[in-house]
Order: structure tokens, then C-alpha cells, then sequence
């Protein structure tokens, strides 16, 4: 999975990619829906807060193409990305919000999503939630296409939060990761995440009472070669 990245998947990609992100300026919005969208930007690090979220266009991988994100609010918004068909992960367009609790404080953590994805191309639809000091990364895959795979060994499969998960266990140089594939795809539905916490923290012991920070949104995308569009049609993410 990608690097410790404080509140985005980020990293410094080299001038080269101004040229496609301008490209991005002048095809990716046209994808954006009928209505005027409230937001838009191709910027590699574009982002802005609305209703209480922060959307962040997020193109961070090496060799990424061009990608643009638009939003009617914190809960609706979409991307357009033309990456190339190589391996490893090109961006993280996300909406994020913010809890910063300890999960003993927490009496609540859930997400509901309705999300129209592409059938190629190859990428997951994953919530990546952070404790505030960088130090764990859980990821909660909701659906994935195409070549790409989570980080680390195989932990089996557990029932948490209204879903079924495969589990696995590692670790990118800089912060463990958690990542629980759900075993079918599903483009809308609920997560009680602080089921899945209290799993981690207290059943297997991989973290100890963590302070929840960043509750992240989005698709991560390895190719999209073309231009593919994904759409966020409801998200909410609660909590406290």
C-alpha cells in the first residue's frame, strides 16, 4: 500500500506531470454532471472543505496520468482519471472528515456510501482511516477491478460491521496496515466501522486505545487508461 502520508496519499511526482494535468483541465471536467458542480479542480494536490468534508484530488504514484474531481457537496462528488495501464497505485481521490477520538471514547463510528464505478480499469472503492499520529492505517475495501491486491499476509476472514472481510496484515516501511477486503463487491451499503476497531485493538491486539484522526473516502486507482468516471452519489460518514 502507499507510504505513511499524514492526512492524504501523497508524494512528490516529478514536473513531467504538469503536461497531463493540464490535459486533465480541458477533458476530465467534461465528465463532471449536467448541473454546475460546486467545486472542481485537475490540480495534483487540489482540495477544498465542504459540509463538513474535506475532498481532496489526491495524485500521488509515479507514471499517473491526468485526473480531475468535481463535487456538488461533501457527500456527492466524482473523479474522472485517465492513468496509464501500469502497475502501482496513481491517486486517492477522497473525501475525508475528521473525528479525533479514542476509540474507548468512541460510542459510535458509521458510514453509509452509493457509489457508480467503472468495469475496467483496475482500482478499489476503500475507506483509509488513520489514527492521528500516522502510526496505523486501516483500509476497508468496499469493492475492487482489476489487478490490484492489498499489503501484507493473510489473516482469514472475520464478520464485522454488517460485512464479511478478508483480512490482511502488513506493513509499508512506515505505519502498519490493515486492510479487510470485503469478499463480494458492493457499490452501496452501511459500515459500522467501530466494530472493526474494537476488533483490531482489543480481540487481536494489533494497536493499543488509538485516537481516531482522518475517516477517508474514495477510490484507489492503478489504471484507468482511456479516462473512467467514478461517482460518489451519497456518502456520510458519522460519528463521536
Amino acid at each position: 500500500m502507499a507510504p505513511r502520508t499524514r492526512t492524504t496519499r501523497t508524494r512528490t511526482l516529478t514536473a513531467l506531470l504538469a503536461p497531463a494535468l493540464a490535459l486533465g483541465a480541458t477533458v476530465g471536467l467534461a465528465s463532471a454532471p449536467a448541473q454546475a458542480a460546486v467545486w472542481n479542480t485537475c490540480d495534483q494536490w487540489g482540495n477544498t472543505a465542504l459540509d463538513g468534508y474535506t475532498l481532496y484530488n489526491n495524485i500521488w504514484g509515479s507514471g499517473a496520468g491526468s485526473q480531475c474531481v468535481w463535487a456538488n457537496s461533501g457527500t456527492n462528488w466524482g473523479v474522472w482519471a485517465d492513468h496509464p495501464n501500469t502497475g502501482g497505485i496513481k491517486s486517492y481521490p477522497n473525501a475525508k472528515k475528521v473525528i479525533n477520538k479514542p476509540i474507548s471514547s468512541l460510542s459510535s463510528l458509521t458510514s453509509s456510501y452509493d457509489v457508480t464505478v467503472p468495469s475496467s480499469g483496475a482500482y478499489n472503492t476503500s475507506y483509509d482511516i488513520w489514527d492521528t499520529d500516522y502510526d496505523y492505517e486501516i483500509m476497508l475495501w468496499v469493492n475492487q477491478n482489476g489487478a490490484v491486491g492489498p499489503l501484507g499476509t493473510s489473516q482469514g476472514t472475520v464478520s464485522l460491521g454488517g460485512h464479511t472481510w478478508n483480512v490482511y496484515k502488513g506493513n509499508n516501511g512506515a505505519n502498519e496496515v490493515f486492510s479487510f477486503l470485503r469478499t463480494s463487491d458492493s457499490d452501496s451499503g452501511t459500515v459500522n466501522i467501530l466494530p472493526i476497531l474494537k476488533w483490531i485493538k482489543d480481540t487481536k491486539g494489533w494497536m493499543g486505545n488509538e485516537t481516531i484522526g482522518d475517516v477517508q473516502f474514495g477510490y484507489e486507482i492503478t489504471s484507468s487508461a482511456g479516462g473512467l468516471d467514478f461517482r460518489t452519489d451519497r456518502l456520510t460518514v458519522s460519528g463521536g
